[in-house]
This record gives structure tokens, C-alpha cells and sequence, in this order.
């Protein structure tokens, strides 16, 4: 007789699963409200809030929608030139001469108009095209000898500046141009780049909207455009995009030549508002807010990492600053104190968030 053996079915517990791996504080996914105050643009913002709510308490007047309007204002006159700073500080380029190729703009158009006695625009076209000049003889000089932007336009800004006051103090015999605010097409100019719009009852500059439209465009060529992917990729890595491809010499031209075409329009708001041109102490202190804005927006010395939205708060955030000072009636070096120490503490934090993600 065969005897046949049944397996049974087993009816022990399944056998317990491994224990998951504990994560410790550096590898723990990090929320999305952490995320975003990880980014830069973020924090410069939420800063400028607070300094503003500092102000509405400190000083009453920054209340007003006119006081609100006179902070947009200046603003904008930084962020004209912030913009393009940006835009070449993105791609790795410094232009030190974009300040001083501002008076020399307005310097060129008061100029032209008075001691020709012609049109103010034949003065403002005049202006572009110096300014253009100067902008592609500087991407020019970078892209021939090789040497770094920073170096080649440190030697422009001298040379502009130097240029500036002899030739004011040649052509007029002052250290300022004749004023222009009679010449014939000066109140059309002022309308295209000084002119207030009544909005609620509050004046509000063009300048202002001139700013806002550079920002929309600058934000769509960097995100929307091939332009925009090859300044990203030359600030990256500039071998890299060159191996791939990208013309990176035509990239110093182009984008330096819009940096000077910023500087033009910037000169032209400056000679429409005081209705001549001076060569004197403007040119140093637009570029060094332009710098100041972008660096604090960025949070950042590395190519590749600038962006148009933190140059923008950044801007906003310095234009809280002068004017709620202002306000307050404290003197005007105290606000390049301060604007050195948010930069400061702006470099610092970056700094220590990039060692933490490390």
C-alpha cells in the first residue's frame, strides 16, 4: 500500500518587513513652504515687506498713495539700468560703464540740440546711437583681446567719465549743459520719458511703466525665447554652451549693446526731468544701485544665477528704503550705509543656505 503525504498550508504570520531607513535632517523632504523661502527672490521680498511695515509705522506720510508713487519712481529709475545689469550678470559680463554711458547719453542730446540749435530729437537719436556705439565697442574689445568684462569696462567707465567733464567744460564752459527745456521738440520728448499721469488722483511717472514693460520683456526673452536659453547657458558654463553650439561671442555684442541702449533711455529721462545734462556724481550712483539691486535680488555671486524677478524686488526693495528715509528726514549717506548692509547680510544668508544644501 502507497502512502501519499499532503503538504498543509503553512498558518504561521507572514514574516515581519525590514524596518524602513531613518532619514536624519539632511535628507528629510523639505516642505514647499521651505522650498520657497529657500529661494532667494522670495526672501528679498518678504524683507522688502517688512521694511516697508516698518516705514507705515515709522513714518506716517509713506501711508499715501503719492508717497507710494514717489517710491515706484525711484525705483524705476534704478531698475531701468538694473534690468540689463542683470541680463549681462546673468550671462557672466559686467558692464561698469553702463552708469556713466548714462550722463554721457544726456550729455550728447542737451548738447547737440542747444549748440546746434536743433530738434531735441535729433539730439535723442544722437544720444542712441553714441550709447549704442559704446556698448558694442565694449562687447567688441571683450570678445577680441579676451580680457574680462569687468576689466575692459572699468577702463570705460574712466575714460567716459574723463570724456563727460571735458567735454561739458570745452562745449559750455560750465560744469553742466544749457538748458533745453525751451527747444523745439523737448515737450514731446518729455512726454515719451518725464512726463505724470493722474491715476486716483495721484501722479504717477511714465517711468514707472517704462520700467514694469522692460521687466515683462526681459522676463519673456529669458524664459520664453532661444536668446534666453543661451544667455542661461553661458553663464553656466561658457565652454559648454560654445561646444554646443551657441554663437558665445555674438552674445557679449548683443547683450551688451542692450545694456547700452538702457543707458540711453535712462540718459533721456534724467535730460527730460532736469532739462539739461550734468557730468557730475548721477553716472556713479545709478550704477551702483543697478549692482546693489541686482546682487541683493539674487543673493548670489554666481554667474548663471541672477534672475529679472529678484533684480525687480530688489529694486523695490532699495526705492522703500531711500524714500521712507527720506521721510524720515535722515541724511543721504546713511542710506548707502544701509544699502551696504543688506547687501552684506543678503551675500551672508546665500551663503549659508548653499553650505546647509552641500
Amino acid at each position: 500500500m502507497t502512502m501519499t503525504q499532503t503538504t498543509a498550508p503553512a498558518t504561521g504570520s507572514p514574516s515581519p518587513a525590514p524596518p524602513a531607513a531613518q532619514k536624519d535632517g539632511r535628507t528629510s523632504e523639505r516642505t514647499l513652504t521651505l522650498r520657497m523661502l529657500a529661494r532667494p527672490e522670495v526672501g528679498v521680498f518678504l524683507g522688502a515687506a517688512a521694511v516697508y511695515v516698518f516705514f507705515l509705522i515709522a513714518a506716517p506720510p509713506v501711508r499715501d498713495a503719492s508717497s507710494m508713487a514717489n517710491i515706484l519712481y525711484g525705483s524705476s529709475t534704478i531698475g531701468i539700468m538694473a534690468l540689463p545689469v542683470a541680463l549681462l550678470m546673468i550671462g557672466g559680463k559686467f558692464d561698469l560703464s553702463a552708469g556713466v554711458a548714462v550722463i554721457t547719453s544726456a550729455l550728447t542730446a542737451a548738447m547737440l540740440s542747444y549748440q546746434l540749435t536743433m530738434n531735441v530729437w535729433v539730439g535723442v537719436i544722437a544720444a542712441l546711437v553714441v550709447s549704442l556705439g559704446i556698448g558694442f565697442l565694449n562687447g567688441w574689445l571683450v570678445v577680441k583681446t579676451g580680457l574680462p568684462s569687468f576689466l575692459v569696462t572699468l577702463g570705460s567707465f574712466l575714460i567716459l567719465q574723463g570724456v563727460n567733464l571735458a567735454v561739458t567744460k570745452l562745449v559750455t564752459g560750465n560744469v553742466a549743459t544749457d538748458d533745453i527745456s525751451t527747444m523745439d521738440g523737448f515737450d514731446q520728448a518729455k512726454k515719451v520719458f518725464a512726463s505724470s499721469f493722474d491715476i486716483g488722483g495721484v501722479q504717477v511717472k511714465i517711468t514707472i511703466f517704462w520700467w514694469l514693460l522692460f521687466a515683462a520683456i526681459a522676463t519673456w526673452v529669458l524664459l520664453r525665447t532661444k536668446y534666453g536659453n543661451w544667455v542661461f547657458a553661458v553663464g553656466g558654463n561658457k565652454e559648454a554652451a560654445r561646444l554646443s553650439g551657441i554663437a558665445v561671442k555674438q552674445y557679449a555684442l548683443v547683450a551688451m549693446g542692450i545694456c547700452a541702449a538702457c543707458a540711453a533711455l535712462g540718459g533721456m529721462v534724467a535730460a527730460a526731468n532736469l532739462g539739461s545734462g550734468r557730468p557730475q556724481g548721477v553716472g556713479e550712483t545709478y550704477l551702483l544701485n543697478a549692482f546693489v539691486a541686482v546682487f541683493i535680488g539674487a543673493s548670489t555671486l554666481r554667474p548663471g544665477r541672477f534672475h529679472v524677478l529678484g533684480t525687480a524686488v530688489g529694486v523695490l526693495l532699495i526705492g522703500v528704503i531711500n524714500n521712507g528715509l527720506s521721510i524720515l528726514g535722515v541724511q543721504t549717506y546713511w542710506q548707502y550705509i544701509v544699502q551696504g548692509v543688506l547687501l552684506i547680510l543678503a551675500l551672508i544668508s546665500s551663503s549659508m543656505v548653499t553650505v546647509r544644501r552641500g
